[in-house]
């Protein structure tokens, strides 16, 4: 690694000090990484000999320019940081201190100058301060992190008195005392967690700040040296503050920490502590993980990964739980019994005794009823440690108990808590121990950009959602599923499915069928009903039918409705499936959801809850509807004195399919921009918001020619806006009515009457003047979707009993894929009547609805012209040969 005795002789000979030590860095730096690259297991080692190696290098280029430069003696060079501990990463920071006694003193500025340029020439990255002892201290006091930095101080070389006065200096009786430091730095720890949104499952986690990463771990460490002067955290298992098994554990955290974040830096080449998608599967390889059916190697790596952070969450709550009793209680604690098991004590539950869960082993899922039952502030930790110690009694007989059933039930059952008590036990282990199919989904990731959370935090997530749509104060986010909730007999059947409807994820199969089962056998053992388990196991096998039925058919077919209505059956199963399906969605990740999803649900639950009101058995009558649409619409009209005369000349161009796709608002607003319009208003370009459109919509009307859809998509493409329903619509007098829903980039509405003014007079100007929208082949992918290629597949269908083909595109998610898609279509002589455009996360799965110009559906012919386009203009793009299915 480096040889003191050949450097010291290379460089008594050398004309020139820099590239000897430059080279000695080097080799030491190359044969480390080769170590790391067959061993990786051995990073506890490599990151001291790192530090070791960067030791090395310091005191003889610090012994060499005090030969060099006369300087006053009182100086010091001291490590502080991670460097000050011993720890460094391949492109850690070298953090410096240079202690001087007097900063002004002949030498002392040429000296350090000097130094630093030499150490940046060969190759460290140093950050580096220049202070006096009563410089530290007044830092010191003014920033937590300084004195955090002083604490872990490593003299390298020089006046070793200047430094011990230094460290004197900031003992804790003199700035900082403990316990302040404490509540100091429990707040630092607590803002850092919030810019992670407080959960360390994200996507691309970071390994050194987010909740349980390598940070705090640290705070630990830091209040431990603070409190008690303790030089490495086994110090704390001789104070009693940990066990030699949880000490055991965080190393063994830390440990994989180190590991993970040295392969960062060496990916990267440079410091890197966020778990990225670009380096997630190299590191799963060069850990050795491999792909297993119905579950990818990152997936694996990633269960691990994500099953540490948990452990070493709960310990540093646990340890820091500690610490607030030690130095923040003050007088006797208050006591008070709740039953023969459990206690309240100070604020917190506890255990009554050590053999508490070894005499009544069913307190192990009481303590969670207790905490929803009464107002506690936490569990104490001695408390959380007996439970841990004790998981092992959760086996089948305790899981056929009819004690424990009970209790679950219960806890599931109760008006309060249900949330936070299923993620506690989720932290704890008792859940997936109770229930050890979700054991096997904890910590499981989607190696994807549409699911960010774990599955089974993503499972406590719709749990939560439905919980909070019973809570007043959150009425105003879900008013229409706020007052639903409010209906349902057994709200507990309803958190049951969303506790097991994604319980199957990561097994292969169908997670939805093998969900079920396991939903099934649950139920049965804790005696539900034969009409209560058939309707948890419906909800779990169908939660995703109203989702895909809302987003991927057209639900202004009363066809669909009806076969959608059929698979429901009843009102009870339309309600609890509606909920399950809007907790859902929102629970999968923050930019799913959207009004415009929420309008879709909505409207498939009315028209189907309308149509379980007349009897599935009794469709709709399509020319009495139309008739109540025209003269509803007609009413309308008469407020805004347009005649019934003109909006009757207007609709007789159109066929009867047109009515059926909108309600009456909406025809009134076609009417009143179109009926009135002259040659010179040509082309009409109209555009309204309402809140419950959930979109921005665009209505055109202009004489019809092939390329119109292939105008407007790439009008909207140069304007970053995204299409999420498309409705066209060919006149008898040669004319297209076109209707697009239409959301900005970040996926939200357009409100502002001034921005849908300006981009209707763009959309109006691209009409007149078309220009052509992105060329994807030339639109560079951001990171994130690099990492993600998506196979382009063109599949067809025929709808039942129209002459309609129905065509879904599944491909990369980019910017320009539905003008590419609207070339396609006009070079296939193909006409759009819809589209319904969804994106799941780095995947497109887009739906048309599509005929020829003789208004037939698609022979193969025609299909194999537009799946060859597609994938041609698709899939090169994407970086694949792309794929047809028909």
């Amino acid at each position: 690694m480096f040889d003191a005795n050949a450097f010291e002789s290379t460089l008594a000979g050398a004309p020139q000090a820099l590239p000897v030590f430059r080279e000695g860095l080097a080799r030491g730096h190359a044969l480390l990484r080769e170590r790391y690259s067959t061993r990786p297991n051995e990073t506890p080692q490599l990151v001291a000999l790192h530090a070791w190696l960067v030791d090395q290098i310091l005191t003889r280029a610090w012994r060499f320019f005090c030969n060099r430069i006369p300087v006053a003696p009182e100086m010091a060079l001291v490590a502080v940081g991670g460097y000050g501990r011993g720890e460094l990463h391949p492109f850690s920071d070298i953090d410096l201190l240079l202690l001087v006694e007097r900063p002004r003193a002949p030498g002392v500025r040429e000296f350090v100058e000097e130094t630093l340029r030499f150490l940046w020439d060969i190759g460290l990255q140093v950050g580096h301060s220049v202070r006096t002892v009563k410089d530290c201290v007044a830092e010191a006091k003014r920033d937590l992190t300084v004195v955090t930095n002083l604490m872990e101080a490593r003299r390298l070389e020089g006046d070793v008195a200047l430094f011990e006065r230094m460290r004197a200096a900031i003992q804790p009786n003199r700035l900082w005392p403990s316990a302040k430091f404490f509540v100091a730095k429990l707040e630092e720890q607590r803002r850092r967690h919030q810019r992670f949104h407080d959960t360390a499952y994200n996507l691309e986690p970071n390994v050194k700040d987010g909740p349980g990463g390598l940070r705090d771990i640290q705070m630990i460490a830091w209040v431990a040296q603070r409190h008690f002067g303790t030089e490495s955290l086994h110090d704390l298992v001789k104070r009693d503050f940990l066990s030699e098994a949880e000490y055991r554990k965080l190393l063994r955290g830390r440990n994989l920490l180190w590991k993970v974040r040295s392969g960062l830096h060496h990916l990267a080449g440079r410091r890197e502590d966020r778990l990225l998608f670009d380096h997630q599967r190299t590191l799963a390889r060069q850990f050795g993980y491999r792909d297993r059916p119905g579950i990818l190697a990152v997936e694996l790596f990633m269960k691990r990964y994500y099953r540490t952070i948990k452990e070493l969450t709960l310990l540093n709550e646990i340890l820091l739980q500690h610490f607030q009793e030690a130095l923040l209680s003050r007088g006797r604690a208050r006591i008070k019994p709740i039953n023969r098991r459990f206690q309240d004590h100070n604020g917190y539950l506890e255990a009554r005794s050590p053999r508490v869960f070894e005499r009544a082993p069913y307190a192990l899922l009481e303590l969670f009823l207790i905490m929803q039952q009464h107002q506690l502030k936490g569990v104490r930790a001695d408390t959380i440690r007996l439970v841990l110690a004790n998981l092992h009694r959760i086996d089948a007989k305790f899981r056929k108990d009819l004690a424990c059933r009970t209790l679950f039930m219960e806890i599931m059952r109760q008006p309060h808590g249900i949330t936070h008590e299923l993620r506690r036990m989720n932290a704890y282990g008792v859940l997936g121990a109770y229930l050890p199919a979700f054991g096997r989904i904890v910590g499981q990731m989607q190696h994807d950009l549409f699911h960010v959370y774990t599955v089974d935090q993503h499972s406590l997530f719709v749990l939560r959602n439905l919980r909070r749509m019973t809570i007043p104060e959150h009425r105003h986010e879900l008013p229409f599923a706020s007052e639903l909730i409010q209906k349902i007999v057994k709200p507990e059947r309803l958190y049951l499915a969303g506790l097991f409807h994604d319980i199957a994820k990561g097994r292969g199969g169908d997670h939805s069928t093998l969900g079920e089962q396991e939903a099934e056998v649950f139920c049965r053992l804790h005696n539900l009903s034969n009409y209560d388990t058939r309707f948890v196991c419906w909800l779990v096998r169908y939660h995703l039918l109203m989702s895909t039925t809302a987003q991927r058919e057209d639900i202004s077919d009363s066809d669909v409705v009806q076969r959608f209505a059929q698979q429901v059956g009843d009102q009870e199963h339309l309600d609890n499936l509606y909920l399950l399906t809007v907790a859902d969605m929102r629970g999968t990740s923050p930019a799913v959801w959207n009004a415009w999803k929420g309008r879709l649900l909505a409207q498939l639950y009315t028209e189907t809850a309308q149509l379980l009101r007349r009897g599935i058995a009794t469709p709709l009558d399509i020319d009495a509807h139309i008739t109540d649409l025209r003269r509803d619409t007609l009413m309308l009209l008469k407020h805004d004195h347009v005649s019934p005369e003109l909006a009757t000349h207007f609709w007789a161009n159109l066929e009867p399919d047109y009515f059926l796709r909108y309600d009456a608002d909406s025809l009134a607003w076609h009417a009143r921009a179109i009926a009135r319009t002259s040659s010179a208003d040509l082309p009409v370009v109209a555009t309204r918001y309402t809140p419950e459109l959930g979109g921005s919509e665009f209505l055109f009307y202009t004489p019809d020619r092939d390329d119109l859809f292939s105008i407007i998509t790439g009008g909207f493409d140069r304007l970053n806006l995204s299409i999420v329903d498309a409705r066209v619509h060919t006149l008898k007098n040669g004319f297209a009515l076109d209707t697009f829903m239409v959301l900005d980039s970040a996926g939200e509405s357009i409100g502002d009457p001034r921005a849908l003014k300006h981009l209707a007079q763009a959309m109006r100007e691209q009409l007149l003047n078309p220009k052509p929208g992105h060329d994807l082949l030339q639109a560079r992918l951001p990171r994130t979707l690099q990492q993600f290629p998506i196979e382009t597949r063109a599949q067809f269908t025929r709808a039942p009993n129209k002459p309609i083909t129905i065509m879904e595109v599944t491909a990369q998610d980019r910017p320009g894929l539905l003008y590419q898609v609207a070339l396609a279509l006009r070079q296939c002589e193909a006409n759009l009547v819809a589209a319904k455009v969804a994106t799941y996360g780095e995947r497109a799965e887009d739906i048309f609805f599509i005929n020829t110009r003789e208004h037939t559906a698609l022979t193969e012919a025609d299909e194999r012209c537009l799946a060859d386009a597609i994938t041609r203009r698709l899939g090169v793009a994407a970086g694949n040969t792309g794929a047809v299915t028909i």
